[in-house]
C-alpha cells in the first residue's frame, strides 16, 4: 500500500492550493455544455402565435405574432424572416403588415391574382413609413424585435394574411409544416405547430372579451452553435494593479489568411478603406471585420479601474471591428458575484437578471435611448462605454487570484470568447501562483498518474 500511494503524496505536495484551483477550473471549462440551452436564460424563447381570426369563402384571415421571451437576445437589422410549408394547396391572397419574398407561380388564376402561390413561402416585415392602410398594430419596423428585459413594449411583430384553398372549419384547416425562423441568419430551430386554446382579446376599455376561431403555437429556440461557426465577440482584461494587458485570445473568432473566412478582414490603416467599407452592404448579416490578432467583430474590455477604502470602480468599453454592422439596442449580459453590491452605473441601463432567484450575480447592460444605444461600425466612433461602481463586501471581496474579473460576457445574446484564467492580471504578490500554466499542471498529473501505474 505504501508503495501504491507514495507518488499521489509527493503529487500534491509539491503544488500549492492555487495549483488546485486551476485544476478545477480546467475540470469544469471541458465539460461545458454545448447544447442550445442558456444557463442564464433557460426559458428564453421566441414564440409563434397563429390566431385564425375569421372564415372567408374559401379559407380564413389570420394574424400571426411573434413574440420574443428571451431576456436579452432580441432580433436586429436587417430583421427576421419566417418560413414554412402548408399542408395542403393554400395560397395567400392578401397581406397586411408583411409580405411574402417570392410570389411564386400564380398562372392558373385569372383575374385576382393572390398575393403568394408558393408551397413554402417566407414572409418578411415591412419598413418603418409603410402607408397606414397596409399595416397592423406591431408591424413595419423592418424586422426588428427588441428583447423581453431591453424594451418589453416592442419585443413583438405581428403581420396579417388572408389565406384561401385552406378549409373553412377548424376540422377542415390544416396547420402548416417545417417553420423556419432567420433572425436575420441561421441559428434558430423550431419545434412543430401544436394547436392550443384559441387566443382571447380583451377591447380596450376593457368591457368585451372576443376569441380567436383557432390558435396554433410554434416554438423556436436559439443556438449559437448553428448560428455561425466561430464566436462574434471576445473579452479583453486590465487592471490598475499590473500593468499587464490581458487581449482577447489570439484567433478568438478566426484567423487571418484562414481560407474559409477570406476577404473577411480589412486593415484600418489601408489607403481604399473607404471604397472598401462602402462597396459592402451596411448591415449585412456577414462581417467585415478589422484586421486583428482576435479577429472579433466586437471586443468587450472590463479593466479595474480604482480601489476605494469601501467601493471599487470597473470601466467598460466595447469596440465594434465590423465595418458591416451597426449595433441599434446593443446589449451586454455580465455574471460576476460583486453585482449584488452594484452602487452606481454611469451612461448605461442596467438590470438584474438572477436566472437563479436566490443568486443576483448576472447583470443586463445597454445603452441609453438616443445617447449610446447605436453602437456604431468600425472606426473612431466605433465605441461605447461606461463606468460601474460596486461597494465591497468584506466577506467576499478580494483583488487576488483574478476575483475581480467576470466570469462570463454576452453580447448580444452570444457568450464571448475568455481569456485563459492563468493568464488574468494577478496581484504583484501572486505572482508565483501565475505562473503555474494549465499544461504544466496537466502534464505533471499524467506524469504522477503514470508512475503510480509503474509502481502498481
Amino acid at each position: 500500500m505504501e508503495i501504491l500511494f507514495t507518488p499521489i503524496h509527493r503529487f500534491f505536495l509539491k503544488f500549492s492550493s492555487c495549483t488546485i484551483l486551476l485544476l478545477f477550473v480546467l475540470s469544469y471549462t471541458s465539460f461545458t455544455s454545448t447544447e442550445a440551452y442558456d444557463p442564464l436564460d433557460p426559458t428564453g424563447n421566441i414564440t409563434i402565435k397563429w390566431d385564425i381570426m375569421s372564415w372567408t369563402p374559401d379559407g380564413y384571415v389570420a394574424v400571426v405574432t411573434m413574440y420574443n421571451f428571451q431576456k436579452y437576445r432580441h432580433i436586429q437589422a436587417p430583421g427576421w424572416s419566417l418560413g414554412w410549408v402548408w399542408s395542403k394547396k393554400e395560397v395567400i391572397w392578401s397581406m397586411l403588415g408583411g409580405q411574402t419574398t417570392d410570389q411564386g407561380d400564380c398562372s392558373k388564376y385569372k383575374g385576382n391574382i393572390p398575393h403568394c402561390c408558393k408551397k413554402n413561402p417566407t414572409v418578411v416585415d415591412l419598413l418603418p413609413g409603410t402607408p397606414y392602410n397596409q399595416q397592423i398594430a406591431n408591424c413595419c419596423k423592418g424586422g426588428v424585435i427588441a428583447s423581453l428585459v431591453q424594451d418589453p413594449a416592442n419585443a413583438a411583430s405581428s403581420f396579417q394574411l388572408s389565406v384561401g384553398a385552406a378549409g373553412t372549419t377548424n376540422k377542415t384547416v390544416r396547420v402548416p409544416k417545417n417553420f423556419t425562423l432567420a433572425a436575420p441568419g441561421p441559428g434558430y430551430t423550431c419545434g412543430p405547430a401544436k394547436i392550443v386554446k384559441p387566443t382571447k382579446f380583451i377591447s380596450a376599455d376593457k368591457r368585451r372579451v372576443t376569441q380567436a376561431m383557432m390558435t396554433w403555437n410554434v416554438t423556436c429556440t436559439y443556438s449559437q452553435f448553428l448560428a455561425q461557426k466561430t464566436p462574434t465577440c471576445c473579452v479583453s482584461l486590465s487592471s490598475f494593479y499590473n500593468s499587464t494587458i490581458v487581449p482577447c485570445p489570439t484567433c478568438a473568432c478566426g484567423c487571418q489568411n484562414n481560407l474559409t473566412r477570406s476577404g473577411s478582414c480589412v486593415e484600418a490603416n489601408a489607403p481604399h478603406l473607404a471604397q472598401v467599407v462602402s462597396a459592402s452592404v451596411q448591415n449585412s448579416y456577414t462581417p467585415l471585420v478589422q484586421c486583428t490578432s482576435h479577429m472579433c467583430p466586437v471586443r468587450v474590455h472590463w479593466h479595474v479601474k480604482l480601489n476605494y477604502q469601501e467601493y471599487w470602480r470597473v470601466k467598460v468599453t466595447i469596440t465594434n471591428f465590423n465595418y458591416n454592422m451597426n449595433y441599434t439596442q446593443w446589449n451586454l449580459v455580465v455574471q460576476h458575484p460583486n453585482f449584488d453590491n452594484l452602487t452606481e452605473i454611469f451612461s448605461f441601463n442596467y438590470e438584474s437578471l438572477t436566472p437563479y432567484t436566490a443568486i443576483n450575480d448576472t447583470a443586463m447592460l445597454w445603452g441609453v435611448k438616443f445617447y449610446n444605444d447605436l453602437l456604431m461600425q468600425a472606426g473612431p466612433a466605433g465605441n461605447v462605454q461606461s463606468e460601474l461602481l460596486f461597494q465591497k463586501d468584506m466577506s467576499t471581496f478580494t483583488f487576488e487570484r483574478g476575483w475581480a474579473f467576470p466570469r462570463r460576457i454576452y453580447f448580444n445574446g452570444d457568450n464571448c470568447v475568455m481569456p485563459p484564467p492563468d493568464s488574468y492580471p494577478w496581484l504583484p504578490n501572486a505572482s508565483t501562483c501565475r505562473a503555474i500554466s494549465p499544461v504544466t499542471v496537466i502534464v505533471t498529473f499524467l506524469s504522477a498518474v503514470a508512475l503510480l501505474y509503474g509502481h502498481a
